[in-house]
């Protein structure tokens, strides 16, 4: 059964322009087979019937005009399945409960597509549907408009109960029509929206189920990560308690900006709130320089510079301001420098330490005519060598990239984002990648150009079917303060070509990186998160990526039916995990290489099997990262 069916979809695309979706195939599957059954109803009725619509007792003749539809041997077996007595009586049930029915449909051919079209246009309503009840009730109005007592008892009974129902119990058990009706409903069928409504399209979320066996052990271990790190939280807050004392003492001498308790400089660090209770909020670098100001102003009493890279708590106040772009939440300071108290900044001691004692090891080696790389990166046997992260660490303290401030620049060709650019790529971001920390958007876009540059650059079919969107012109920051910037530059990279192109945008939400991959002409988003979090929690987002995508529609006079104008199709990956609070600038990374590889404008909703995992092992992010310092080398943005 399963081979006819692709045949006969098969024979469909090749004579009509139908899009080749499991919906749209599964729906016109189902008309065939209603013309099909349609078609036999014929056949019996011409041939085995005579006029007063009894069977004929002879063998009726095989009709030759329809040899191309049928042979010989499945006219025999249809004959005989049509004379059969239980045939007979099925039947003769089915006509007599179709010929009576209890509360008849009295729009003719029009259906009720057609029909709540017809109901919206004359209303002039802004809806997008009408409820099945009122649907119901206006496909058994009569010419003369007459609403016969039983209808309309029926339809007053589902206004009661639309009342006390709620939409949700309407879809998980029956609906307000067939309660009201007191008849048992079909799974898969809403009542009153005519052929091919099912809940899901009409609810637009699909029905719950019980989770496998499998997925419940996925959560358990997610479950028992978190405990893991909640524990190490406590354990690293019970440290910082004890050096919370010590810090109190540097605070009182605020008159100076240079804090001897910090190293002179600038160092990456913790930022921590006290209200309304004691928390890690973010992530950033601290300015510990004597006579530094903060926008041309001295600093407050008990306060350092410090910028911020990392937001880890969304809805976390600025201690003080920001009195340049006047921010309140620490969001919306990202990238920009702002004052923070002394005893709510804690050095990364472990970071330094380390560094500390490489620095070292690296003076002795070198004073022994020793291999000039990283002593704390001599490999175990057989272990991974991360090869070019050795070199590339050796490179950067042999260069002018060593002192704090030192940035190179890398051009972004027009062909990338749509426009032409220089990223920025300071030491911190590659401090970053060597000490798998968060990343920024410069190291995001230098993969991308890695990417274009490896895998597209000469390749038609690639460059042609893959574009990617600027995290830079497009982030949480700007869709808030500037959302008709977004909107325009969204719309304008969408216009840039004819055919199906699936557009990769690595989206900051402020404190975490996801992917999205939009095909606007399908109007389709698959959205990637590696923290399996739901579109739903960025709405800022998601209205601007259906408002482009509408905003595109118009632009090209893409002719969409009413019913459908706003169906936007966002469907959920089900890619593989992080299980920390760092990795997500590195899975956003792999997504978009993994994507380009498979080369496909389709992504599965359970992940290309090639790649399906639960998680991604830390060898697997490594590699990731070694295509970066091989490209950092190979582009010779560090030389000595």
């Amino acid at each position: 059964m399963g081979s006819a069916k692709d045949k006969i979809w098969t024979e469909i695309l090749r004579s009509f322009n139908i899009e080749d979706t499991t919906i749209r195939k599964k729906y016109i599957l189902q008309l065939a087979g209603k013309r099909h059954r349609g078609w036999r109803t014929f056949l019996t009725n011409k041939y085995l019937k005579d006029k007063e619509n009894f069977f004929v007792e002879y063998d009726p003749e095989y009709p030759v005009k329809y040899a191309i539809f049928i042979t010989e041997e499945e006219w025999v077996a249809f004959v005989a399945q049509r004379r059969d007595e239980n045939f007979k009586k099925v039947s003769a049930t089915n006509r007599e409960r179709a010929s009576n029915p209890t509360y008849a449909y009295k729009k003719g051919r029009l259906g009720y597509a057609r029909l709540e079209e017809k109901i919206l246009d004359e209303t002039k309503s802004d809806a997008t549907s009408l409820p099945p009840h009122v649907l119901w009730k206006e496909a058994r109005v009569g010419k003369d408009g007459t609403v016969r007592d039983d209808v309309q008892h029926i339809y007053d009974e589902c206004e009661t109960l639309s009342q006390s129902i709620s939409t949700a119990e309407d879809q998980e058990n029956r609906s307000v029509l067939s309660r009201a009706l007191n008849v048992p409903e079909y799974p898969g069928r809403v009542r009153g929206k005519g052929h091919g409504c099912t809940p899901t399209s009409l609810y637009k979320n699909p029905r719950r189920r019980n989770p496998s066996n499998q997925e419940v052990m996925e959560t358990l271990q997610a479950l028992q990560a978190q405990v893991l790190q909640l524990q190490k939280d406590n354990e690293r807050y019970r440290c910082m308690e004890k050096c919370s004392s010590q810090l109190k003492e540097t605070s009182e001498k605020a008159s100076i900006n240079c804090q001897n308790k910090f190293p002179e400089g600038i160092s990456s660090c913790q930022l921590y709130l006290s209200s309304p209770t004691y928390r890690l909020v973010g992530k950033g670098k601290v300015h510990n320089t004597s006579g530094d100001l903060l926008h041309h102003r001295p600093l407050p009493d008990g306060h350092l510079k410090v910028s911020v890279d990392v937001v880890l708590d969304k809805d976390a106040l600025l201690p003080i301001p920001d009195i340049v772009s006047e921010a309140t939440l620490l969001r919306d300071a990202i990238g920009s420098f702002v004052a923070w108290p002394l005893d709510l900044i804690f050095i990364d001691d472990e970071v330094f330490a380390q560094g500390s004692q490489q620095l070292s090891q690296k003076i002795g080696s070198r004073q022994k005519n020793k291999r000039d790389l990283p002593v704390t990166y001599l490999p175990k046997k057989g272990a991974f060598v991360p090869r070019y992260q050795i070199s590339l660490e050796t490179l950067v303290d042999s260069s002018d990239m060593a002192t704090a401030g030192a940035i190179r620049l890398l051009d972004m060709e027009e062909d990338i984002f749509g426009y032409s650019c220089t990223e920025t790529i300071g030491k911190e971001d590659l401090e970053h990648i060597f000490r798998h920390q968060e990343l920024g958007v410069g190291v995001i876009h230098t993969y991308i150009r890695f990417l274009y540059d490896n895998f597209m650059r000469g390749n038609d079919q690639l460059s042609n079917r893959f574009r990617f969107v600027s995290s830079s012109l497009v982030n949480k920051a700007l869709i808030c303060r500037e959302p008709d910037s977004c909107r325009e530059y969204l719309v304008k990279r969408f216009m840039a070509s004819s055919t199906n192109n699936l557009y990769l945008w690595p989206y900051n939400s402020g404190c975490h990186w996801l992917l999205l991959a939009i095909d606007p002409l399908k109007e389709v988003v698959y959205f990637l998160n590696s923290i399996d979090g739901e579109w739903t929690n960025y709405p800022d987002m998601k209205q601007l990526v259906d408002t482009s995508i509408k905003v595109f529609r118009s632009q090209r006079q893409a002719r969409v039916p009413r019913t459908k104008s706003s169906n936007i199709t966002w469907i959920k990956v089900q890619c593989p995990l992080q299980r920390n609070g760092i990795d997500c600038g590195y899975f956003v990374m792999r997504f978009m290489r993994e994507i380009i590889n498979m080369n496909q404008i389709e992504i599965p909703i359970t992940y290309f099997d090639e790649y399906k995992c639960a998680h991604y092992t830390r060898l697997q992010l490594e590699q990731i990262k070694e295509e970066l310092c091989q490209y950092f080398i190979e582009k010779r943005l560090i030389s000595i």
